[in-house]
């Protein structure tokens, strides 16, 4: 059996769960929407369906896909297996840019300044990522330049919230640090849709430079790949999909880690075949996971940030346990 042979049925069995997910996220909430209201415009239910559990899931389409695939093409990139937007501080520096917009009110003078800033912050984590740790660096190295981002942006929105103007900049700041795709309407997806896309496109025609970089930098160069091209694609590409994806929902953690982990003995560990599956994979996750925080019987909703480290937390220990036992 081909490689393509069992891609396919990856794809479509993906995209069957994605489907099926999607499907099951307008019926699902605290309250349980039924067939007709779905026919009839006059149902009280109808707006809930289409006004709010529509761009929902849309989103959770959207921002899983980004996430999923970033997470991958970063772990492609750099030969490491704990590289991804959340765990390494990208999704932080594009939180934290964006936290700094509401601090100093920058966010009133126009739609595009908070997105806009948040895209920044993902490029720019992942420059300093790069930098810090180099991308032929070790996993010591890397998970010490991702804690190094992580303070930096923990400490730039602590000291947002400690100096916060008002009640209102500390919610904002806070609804943040806590991702989540409730109360999202179709503006969300009408801005963040073209970007995440372009991002993800722009992932996609690096797949041939992963599989080559398996070989080393020198190696993939004697393939005839551009190795500073394709770190200009990955720096616009992942910030472009996880920046646009954290204006519109804050940080949501651990799928860019977790989704190419599950999904990698599939491919036969070839990172360029990872991505797309990566992005599939991601967009079921986060469906999943807002699914489960909404049928929780809790007085108010689980936000989906929270709802994703109790999930990928325990998954990124059991990761570090075997990469040590590995090395050992």
């Amino acid at each position: 059996m081909t490689l393509k042979q069992p891609l396919g049925q990856l794809y479509a069995g993906l995209g069957i769960a994605v489907a099926v997910l999607f499907v099951a996220s307008l019926f699902a909430g605290k309250v349980w929407v039924p067939w007709s209201a779905f026919t009839d415009r006059a149902d009280p239910r109808w707006p809930i369906i289409f006004d709010l559990r529509l761009p929902r899931a849309i989103l959770g389409v959207a921002v899983g896909a980004a996430l999923g695939a970033s997470g991958a093409a970063m772990q492609g990139y750099t030969r490491n297996p704990l590289a991804s937007p959340d765990v390494l501080g990208v999704s932080s520096m594009a939180s934290l840019f964006a936290v700094l917009t509401l601090y100093f009110n920058l966010a009133e003078a126009s739609a595009w300044v908070l997105p806009t800033a948040a895209m920044l912050g993902a490029m720019t984590g992942v420059v300093l990522l790069l930098v810090l740790a180099g991308a032929t660096s070790s996993i010591v190295t890397f998970i010490l330049a991702g804690a190094i981002l992580q303070i930096i942006t923990a400490a730039g929105v602590s000291l947002a919230l400690s100096l916060a103007p008002n009640p209102w900049a500390v919610q904002e700041i806070v609804s943040w640090i806590h991702g989540a795709l409730a109360d999202r309407s179709i503006d969300e997806v009408r801005f963040a849709l073209p970007f995440i896309l372009t991002g993800l496109v722009l992932l996609m025609t690096q797949t041939r430079t992963f599989d080559a970089l398996t070989l080393g930098d020198i190696g993939a160069r004697s393939l005839g790949i551009d190795v500073n091209r394709s770190r200009l694609f990955l720096v616009v590409g992942v910030g472009l999909a996880v920046g646009a994806s954290t204006a519109v929902t804050g940080m949501i953690g651990f799928v860019g880690l977790v989704t190419p982990h599950l999904l990698r003995p599939f491919v036969a560990s070839r990172p360029g075949a990872l991505i797309l599956p990566s992005a599939i994979g991601g967009a079921a996750i986060v469906l999943a996971a807002d699914i489960l925080v909404r049928v929780i019987p809790t007085a108010t909703e689980v936000k989906l940030n929270v709802a994703m480290a109790a999930i990928g937390g325990p998954f990124f220990l059991a990761l570090l346990i075997r990469l040590r036992r590995r090395i050992a």
